[in-house]
């Protein structure tokens, strides 16, 4: 059988365009204009907020769509006219505020170590010191500016209710704040300063404004709430509805970077 040399080297000249096009990949990026906000509500000496933050972050970590989730931290003052009391530990207040013995407290609140040690956490209530954590929320207020207001959420968190740092002085705070990365001169400016007061306190109101009788709230694109530190699958469960929610109002589209191809047509360029 005969094969003409025109017919030949188009043909080489196809199949040497698809072998260079192996080389030359196709990259198809999904790209989104936004990220669905996932807003949080919580105060660094309310216990149930760690826990909460544990939970809500163990559905994050698995969730498909991560990536295209934002997690923005606000204040909120469980007691704001709550002042520093040196002779007194998490037991020992809790029992007066109830009226009870700190005995009773203890006891009462071996369920709730017990809930935080099965996500991981070591509650240690008897070296958590009672005082006033406006200071502390100014710190993460600043800590938005630099997106590092998780991680010094988590490194407040950790300090009171494991460490029994005293989270109303400035010294502590500042050490801590900058184990979180921020800048140590930014921190004492902040603290040397009234700034973030105001940021503080809208912060209380507008969860308030909302709703929450308490923290941790967490509000998922703006239209699903979560009150309390709920398991991880409730979580889960709520996050994909908002997502569904969101990713309705905001398609994805394709961002297509073209190599030399080959058209069904045989065209090759």
């Amino acid at each position: 059988m005969k094969i003409s040399l025109s017919l030949l080297l188009t043909s080489l000249f196809f199949f040497t365009a698809c072998a260079q096009k192996k080389s030359d990949k196709l990259t198809i990026k999904v790209m989104t204009t936004n990220k669905m906000r996932v807003d949080i509500w919580s105060d660094v000496m309310c216990p149930f907020c760690y826990i909460g933050k544990r939970k809500f972050e163990t559905a994050l970590a698995a969730f498909p769509d991560r990536k295209s989730v934002e997690v923005v931290w606000h204040s909120f003052q469980i007691n704001p006219t709550l002042a520093h009391q040196p002779d007194k530990d998490f037991y020992t207040y809790v029992a007066e505020l109830k009226g009870q013995s700190r005995e009773w407290s203890i006891r009462i609140h071996e369920s709730l170590i017990q809930t935080a040690k099965s996500v991981g956490l070591d509650y240690r209530l008897d070296q958590a010191k009672i005082t006033n954590s406006f200071d502390a929320h100014r710190v993460i207020q600043l800590a938005k500016k630099d997106h590092l207001t998780n991680e010094v959420e988590e490194r407040f968190f950790k300090a009171y209710f494991t460490e029994g740092a005293l989270m109303s002085d400035h010294a502590t705070l500042i050490k801590l704040a900058v184990e979180a990365g921020l800048a140590e001169h930014e921190v004492r400016q902040v603290l040397d300063s009234d700034r973030y007061a105001d940021d503080v306190k809208k912060d209380g109101e507008k969860v308030k404004s909302l709703g929450a009788s308490g923290v941790p709230f967490f509000l998922m694109n703006q239209k699903y709430a979560v009150s309390g530190a709920q398991t991880s699958e409730f979580f889960t469960e709520t996050l994909t509805r908002a997502f569904k929610s969101w990713r309705a109002d905001n398609p994805a589209s394709l961002e297509i970077n073209n190599g030399p191809i080959c058209t069904p047509e045989g065209k090759c360029e």
